[in-house]
């Protein structure tokens, strides 16, 4: 009985990771916060959110405890530490695409993801080679995650900027709180006043990586291509190199996508346990309603059941979450990836995750593996239906994704949708029951 209390409060010690810097307040819809001496500054967040800095989280949330004014508060939790995917060497030829492609990028037969859906791809190539592709709508895709080498030979054209912010001045000229966020902005590094940096260059190829699948420059005869012709990649650096990411993070990472025009967010990133907090949820919700924005998450890589061991933030429950199963090629199993996790409840669709070739920093080129590399790809898919039909909410973007997919008998009772992503469907299927829009 000793030994096991014991190793109960080792794992909630493991868990209880959190920055006792900052504490999150909902409040009773109150004008202002309640008065202490350990809140150094406030920040009002959403609706009656807010984050505090604070001398003392934990004293502080002690004496906000029966305060009747405030109906919550939340520490900001950290992610466990844990090992990004790593880049993988092609194994041979096996995993190349052999089908015909629309696109003069010499290396992009080595995207397998592209093949037809027959194929075990999303049908990238097809769709491209058809004439369903209509006139399109530039769409901004913000890439959470570790940075992304905004200079790369195959990322800098596609790359999202903000025009109101004038590069290398110092100076925060549209007065949104952040100095020089050009690219976007880097949550992880933080100014003397402890506000998140314009800078998001990336620190670990796991982001420039996450980038390319969804919007590498198309035909430019240089490397490969994205899935989507139309995304504009908005960089945030939120996740360290250890991917031990904070919620305070995060939220500021998706409320300033949102603010700046993103439509879609890529969230290859999460953690096992949440420790009973709902500002990260509240937030996908928020930003949906308010700003259209789809948030796309990745599953996890744990080969587990969400259903029964959830995933954060895969496995919250707003209606703006699509979340993503791995998917590996047909020759090697033509199922989920071995290391995917599932949830015939929590886990929404299937993509190709399975040695991805993508961007890497330095003009260079690798391939990862993991619901990390899956996420993007249905968010490439995502950025190009929203390209060719800009005006469906977020709530009819996921159920385009989930309805159009290719279904497979294997995945009947371990995905909501049975299915996976696949663009040509996606696109079919919103021209026959969209075309209105």
């Amino acid at each position: 009985m000793r030994l096991c209390a014991l190793m109960v409060l080792l794992s909630l010690s493991i868990y209880a990771n959190f920055d006792n810097s900052k504490l999150f307040i909902k409040t009773n819809n109150i004008k202002s916060l309640p008065q202490s001496k350990l809140i150094k500054s406030v920040k009002h967040l959403f609706n009656n959110n807010y984050i505090v800095s604070t001398s003392d989280a934990v004293e502080l949330q002690k004496i906000l405890k029966n305060n009747k004014e405030i109906l919550d508060t939340q520490k900001n939790y950290k992610s466990i530490k844990s090992v990004l995917p790593k880049e993988q060497k092609l194994v041979n030829s096996s995993i190349k695409s052999f089908f015909n492609t629309p696109f003069n990028d010499p290396q992009v037969d080595k995207i397998w993801s592209f093949n037809d859906g027959e194929d075990y791809g999303v049908s990238v190539n097809k769709y491209f080679l058809s004439p369903l592709s209509r006139e399109k709508t530039l769409n901004i895709v913000a890439v959470v995650d570790t940075g992304v080498d905004y200079k790369h030979e195959d990322l800098k054209d596609v790359m999202w900027k903000n025009k109101k912010e004038i590069p290398g001045n110092k100076i925060d000229d549209d007065a949104n709180g952040y100095i020089d966020d050009v690219y976007g902005i880097d949550t992880l590094d933080k100014d003397e006043q402890g506000n998140a940096t314009g800078d998001p260059m990336a620190s670990h190829a796991h982001g420039t990586h996450v980038a390319g699948t969804i919007g590498a420059k198309q035909n430019n005869n240089i490397g490969i291509a994205g899935i989507s012709s139309s995304a504009r990649i908005m960089a945030i650096r939120t996740v360290p190199d250890s991917s031990d990411e904070t919620d305070a993070d995060i939220v500021e990472s998706f409320l300033y996508a949102a603010k700046h025009g993103a439509k879609l967010i890529n969230c290859s990133f999460g953690k096992k346990v949440n420790e009973g907090g709902n500002i990260v949820n509240e937030t996908i919700t928020h930003i949906g309603k308010e700003y259209g924005v789809l948030t796309i998450a990745a599953a996890g890589n744990d080969s587990s059941n969400n259903d029964t061991n959830p995933k954060y933030p895969a496995s919250f429950d707003s209606d703006y979450l699509l979340v993503i199963a791995s998917t590996n090629k047909g020759w090697f199993g033509n199922g989920l990836s071995s290391f995917s996790n599932y949830g015939k409840k929590t886990v929404d669709v299937a993509a190709p995750g399975s040695r991805i070739f993508s961007t890497v920093p330095g003009n260079s080129y690798s391939s990862m593996s993991g619901t990390s590399m899956a996420s993007p790809t249905a968010a490439g898919v995502a950025s190009e239906v929203l390209a060719n039909f800009p005006s469906l909410t977020p709530l009819q973007l996921k159920k385009v994704m989930m309805e159009s997919t290719i279904k497979e008998s294997k995945f009947q009772d371990k995905l909501v949708s049975s299915g996976r992503v696949d663009l040509a469907n996606a696109i079919q299927y919103t021209l026959e029951n969209f075309n209105s829009l």
